[in-house]
């Protein structure tokens, strides 16, 4: 099946073909660092490293980048009112960003490129804008010139009054245009700043990934992914910069967005005080629970996140990890199923593929012992293809190293109630299960007898 793609610049499902037959180029909006992230953050990351692992597997190889902004004013602002170098708010949560990531599964780009180890590119861009009669220096700033573009707007497709109304700039006098949009800026001498022909200062944001995409993947790329959020101005204008800047060449062939997170139907902002840190989640809950919520809807939808979400996500993977528990003694190797692969091949359908893994597992559980290998190998296959259900069912259900001496008096005690539901002893059955409940303990009927796991905090 060939994969297809939604893009939104032309707004169709189109099949996808690379460039280069052999390495896609992919390129995907990251993080700017001055605090941690929430949540919605890591559901690019997330869909998007699972499409970065499904093109390798299709195409044989992948360019991947995800940059890092290290130079903004919200990076300013945050050094002020701590009182410390940039670079002390800039490492720090460059290294959370990291380990967060890395808790959700997600598997690091080849390529992370720095804003500020590409200030050499970033001013050469600049430049050629200028001499080609797309950008102007005044009072300090270089501005880009909107009017100059005559296709600025055909990604968000809005019409210029609405243009101008969302874009993220000040009126200043220095304008030509409303909505010319800053690429280089002064800087006072308490802000970072880089000599340039303007004079001493710092990139505008959107140029940033422009000369960091063309650095690394060249001119015209095939993929550029983010939030949807990101598609005016941010994209628009790297658009716009970006094909200006390399004469009218198509900068990205397809653009691909996941939808927003919602809060209880409500959009997650520091302002409704319903912003949920990556940093604090994983500590507070399975990652790999996070994970599967995150996939649980269409990339391109919304996602309403909750507790009631990730503990439905943390009981379907209990269901399939007990599973792979109860074939611990079958030998297999991970084969991603066709049906799985189909399901992302049409636009990287998650929830689809989520639906194939529950039936995946659902058949494992049945299967007669002739076929528990080959069961097993789809199961783990589908998992794989999610990034999911790739660690020991041990280590899941948190017993891995655990103390083999309370283990031995947990299973003792549900021999105990065993027994005595086979004996009518109805009320010490009982007993016997509100006092493992109390401790934490849950258990689960299964084909194979009793199962029971502690339950996660």
């Amino acid at each position: 099946m060939t994969l297809r793609l939604h893009n939104n610049l032309t707004r169709q499902l189109e099949p996808f073909t690379p460039l280069d037959p052999a390495c896609p180029t992919m390129y995907v909006c990251g993080p700017t660092v001055y605090n941690y992230v929430h949540i919605g953050n890591a559901r690019g990351p997330v869909v998007f490293g699972v499409l970065a692992d499904l093109l390798r597997r299709r195409f044989g190889g992948l360019r991947y980048a995800r940059n890092i902004t290290d130079v903004d004013d919200k990076i300013n602002t945050a050094a002020r009112e701590q009182n410390v170098p940039i670079s002390a708010i800039t490492d720090r949560f460059t290294a959370a960003y990291r380990e967060d990531m890395a808790a959700l599964g997600v598997v690091p780009p080849d390529i992370e490129p720095e804003a500020t180890a590409h200030m050499p590119q970033i001013i050469a861009m600049i430049e050629q804008l200028i001499a080609a009669g797309h950008a102007y220096a005044a009072e300090g700033h270089v501005l880009f010139s909107v009017s100059s573009y005559a296709d600025y707007g055909k990604l968000s497709r809005f019409d210029p009054e609405e243009l101008l109304a969302g874009a993220r700039v000040d009126v200043a006098p220095y304008k030509r245009d409303p909505g010319d949009f800053v690429l280089w800026k002064p800087s006072s001498d308490d802000l970072p700043g880089w000599e340039s022909p303007w004079g001493r200062g710092r990139p505008g944001w959107h140029i940033e990934c422009s000369a960091m995409a063309a650095a690394h993947l060249g001119e015209t790329i095939d993929i550029h992914a983010g939030g949807v959020d990101l598609r005016f101005p941010h994209h628009e204008n790297e658009i716009a910069q970006s094909e200006c800047a390399h004469g009218g060449k198509t900068f990205a062939r397809f653009w691909v967005h996941n939808g927003m997170l919602t809060f209880d139907g409500a959009k997650m902002s520091k302002s409704l005080g319903n912003i949920e840190r990556v940093h604090d989640l994983v500590r507070k809950h399975a990652p790999e629970s996070l994970r599967l919520a995150l996939l649980s809807a269409h990339y391109r939808q919304p996602l309403d996140w909750s507790d009631a979400l990730i503990e439905q996500s943390a009981r379907t993977l209990d269901r399939l990890y007990g599973t792979l528990r109860d074939l611990a003694d079958v030998e297999a190797t991970a084969v991603i199923p066709a049906e799985v692969e189909a399901t992302l091949d049409d636009d990287l359908n998650t929830p689809q593929a989520l639906a194939e893994l529950a039936r995946l597992g659902a058949e494992a559980r049945r299967a007669e012992p002739a076929d528990r290998a080959a069961a097993k190998s789809a199961l783990l296959g589908a998992g794989l293809a999610l990034g999911l259900l790739q660690q020991d069912p041990a280590a899941w259900f948190g017993t891995a190293g655990g103390d083999a001496d309370d283990d031995a008096r947990i299973q003792a005690l549900i021999d105990e109630r065993t027994a005595a539901k086979a004996g009518r002893d109805f009320a010490r059955a009982d007993a016997i299960r509100d006092q493992l409940a109390a401790e934490g303990i849950v258990l689960e009927d299964t084909a194979q007898g009793i199962r029971w796991v502690r339950k996660r905090g």
